[in-house]
C-alpha cells in the first residue's frame, strides 16, 4: 500500500527491438518492476509525470528480458515475487550494467533482506508501505547526484581508478564495483591519504538528508571485498568512529 494522491495509467508496451540510452541524468529511463499491479502501476504513472521515461515488468523474468534490451539510468524492484525474485533482477544488473542506480523496494523489513540486496548491488532501498513523496525524493536526490565526477586518472599504490572510462583497476586487474561502490572510491581516492568523516561518505552518496550509517557500513564492505580481499595488502582502512580512508599504509 502507498499513500498518493494521484491518478493511476494503463500499462504500456516498449519497443525491444531498439536498444534506448539517455542523457543522465538530463532525461532518466526508468524500470519499474513488482509483481502487484496496483503498485507497479500507480507508481510508474506517477514517476512519468514527473518527467521521467518509464517501463515496467511484473515478474524478474520480465525485468531481465527488457535489461537485455534496453538500459536504464535507475532501476526499483520488489525483492520477493514470483517469476525470479528481485536479487536476480540485481544479479543482472550487476553483471550487465553495474554502475546503473537499483532501489529496492520490499515488505519485508528484516536486517537480513536488505543487506542481501545492497550485497548485490542495489543502492538503496525502502520497506513497504511507504509514502510515495519518500520514493519520489530519493529518486530525485539520486538523479540530481548521477552525474560520476570527471576529472584526472585516480591512483593509489598499485589501485587506479578512470573517471571517464569509469574503470578500476588493481595490479593490473579490472574491479567490477557497485554504482555505490563506484562513488564512495571515488570520493575515498580523491581524499587519500586523509580520512573521510562518515558523514561525507553518506553525503556523497545521498546527498542531504539522504540514507544511513548502517547502509553505508555496508556498502563499504561489498567495496572492501572487491577492492582488498583478493589482494595481500589492504588500501581500505576503517578509522574506528570516524570515518574511513584509503592508503597504502595504516
Amino acid at each position: 500500500m502507498i499513500n498518493h494522491n494521484r491518478n493511476s495509467f494503463s500499462e504500456h508496451t516498449v519497443d525491444q527491438d531498439a536498444v534506448v540510452t539517455s542523457n543522465f541524468p538530463d532525461v532518466a529511463r526508468l524500470l519499474v518492476v513488482d509483481d502487484e499491479a496496483s503498485l507497479r502501476i500507480t507508481t510508474a504513472a506517477i514517476l512519468e509525470k514527473d518527467g521521467y521515461v518509464v517501463d515496467t515488468a511484473s515478474s524478474g523474468e520480465e525485468a531481465i528480458e527488457l535489461l537485455e534490451k534496453l538500459e536504464y539510468d535507475l532501476v526499483l524492484t520488489d525483492l520477493h515475487m514470483e517469476g525470479g525474485d528481485g536479487l536476480t533482477v540485481l544479479s543482472e544488473i550487476r553483471r550487465r550494467a553495474p554502475l546503473t542506480i537499483s532501489i529496492v523496494l520490499t515488505g519485508f523489513a528484516s536486517v537480513e533482506s536488505a543487506i542481501a540486496a545492497l550485497q548485490e548491488g542495489a543502492y538503496d532501498y525502502l520497506v513497504k508501505p511507504f509514502a510515495m513523496a519518500e520514493l519520489e525524493a530519493r529518486i530525485r536526490a539520486l538523479h540530481r547526484r548521477g552525474r560520476l565526477q570527471h576529472g584526472d586518472l585516480l591512483r593509489v599504490a598499485d589501485l587506479t581508478l578512470d573517471p571517464i572510462e569509469l574503470q578500476v583497476e588493481r595490479a593490473g586487474q579490472k574491479l567490477t564495483l557497485t554504482r555505490a561502490g563506484f562513488v564512495l572510491l571515488d570520493t575515498l581516492m580523491r581524499q587519500s591519504p586523509h580520512v573521510v568523516r562518515h558523514a561525507d561518505l553518506v553525503h556523497a552518496l545521498w546527498g542531504e538528508g539522504g540514507g544511513d550509517i548502517a547502509t553505508l557500513h555496508t556498502h563499504l564492505s561489498v567495496l572492501r571485498s572487491a577492492v582488498d580481499r583478493p589482494f595481500s595488502v589492504p588500501l581500505l582502512h576503517t578509522v574506528h568512529g570516524f570515518g574511513y580512508r584509503i592508503a597504502a599504509g595504516d
